[in-house]
C-alpha cells in the first residue's frame, strides 16, 4: 500500500547507499522523488540546507523526518 506522503531522497547516482535506499523504498510501494545533488545545483542547495551543511548521502526526507545515510530497511 502506497503512502500518501512523497518521500524525497537527495543523493548521487554512483552512491551504492543511494541506490539501495531508492530500491528499498520503491519496493515498499513508496512514491519517491529523487534529487541528484551533483547534477542539480538547486537540489544541492536544498540538500545542504536540510542537512545543515553535512554532506552525507543519501539524505532522506519523509514528511517532517530527515535522516542522513542509509543502512537498509
Amino acid at each position: 500500500m502506497a503512502s500518501e506522503t512523497t518521500l524525497e531522497i537527495f543523493g548521487k547516482d554512483d552512491c551504492p547507499y543511494t541506490r539501495a535506499a531508492l530500491r528499498d523504498y520503491r519496493a515498499r510501494g513508496r512514491e519517491v522523488t529523487y534529487h541528484d545533488v551533483l547534477r542539480d545545483p538547486a537540489a544541492m542547495r536544498r540538500f545542504l540546507e536540510l542537512s545543515l551543511g553535512e554532506r552525507t548521502v543519501p539524505l532522506i526526507v519523509d514528511g517532517g523526518r530527515i535522516s542522513a545515510g542509509y543502512g537498509g530497511g
